[in-house]
């Protein structure tokens, strides 16, 4: 179940990245849109319905996830821009993953959604300073986060729901 639940690993940020990595998780969230649409584009139209494990959301639940968890992030670094260490508000995830827009709206809908958002957010990330990039936001179950690592954080969250997906557009030959 863990293979299905983190197929790529669970994330282990590190406590100082570096310029490099970061610029490479950055690049990692400008290409996600691309790349969720790539993947999309292998999914027949009757498994986008399909959860990617036993009791997981479905593609279109993921999907619309990363949109929503994606708006939020935006924000989050905007705050720790602005402001002095801002406690963020944490959002109950698994909730909204049960509104109806996120059960019955088309993907194209969060897909356009994030084209223009991965757009505005990495011109706001490739504008970071060294300095910008250890300013902080307050998370009340994780504590301090850098910018920096909310980076390696966010590149990683859409890399494993792309794994997601993958789990269920890779198989659909064998689910017939």
């Amino acid at each position: 179940m863990e293979a299905l639940q983190f197929p790529i690993g669970r994330f282990q940020a590190p406590v100082q990245p570096d310029l490099d990595e970061i610029k490479g998780w950055i690049e990692d969230i400008r290409a996600l849109p691309k790349d969720l649409r790539t993947e999309l584009s292998k999914a027949a139209a009757d498994k986008i319905d399909l959860p990617y494990r036993p009791g997981g959301w479905t593609v279109r639940q993921v999907v619309h996830h990363l949109a929503d968890s994606h708006m939020n992030s935006f924000v989050r670094f905007k705050l720790a821009l602005t402001e002095e260490l801002p406690t963020i508000k944490p959002y109950r995830e698994e909730s909204w993953a049960e509104l109806p827009d996120t059960l019955q709206a088309p993907v194209e809908l969060s897909l356009g959604l994030l084209d223009q958002l991965h757009a505005r957010w990495t011109l706001l990330l490739e504008s970071l300073t060294p300095e910008e990039l250890s300013r902080a936001f307050l998370h009340p179950d994780s504590g301090t986060v850098t910018l920096a690592q909310a980076i390696g954080t966010y590149a990683w969250h859409g890399r494993h729901h792309l794994a997601h997906i993958r789990l269920v557009t890779q198989t659909q030959g064998k689910q017939g």
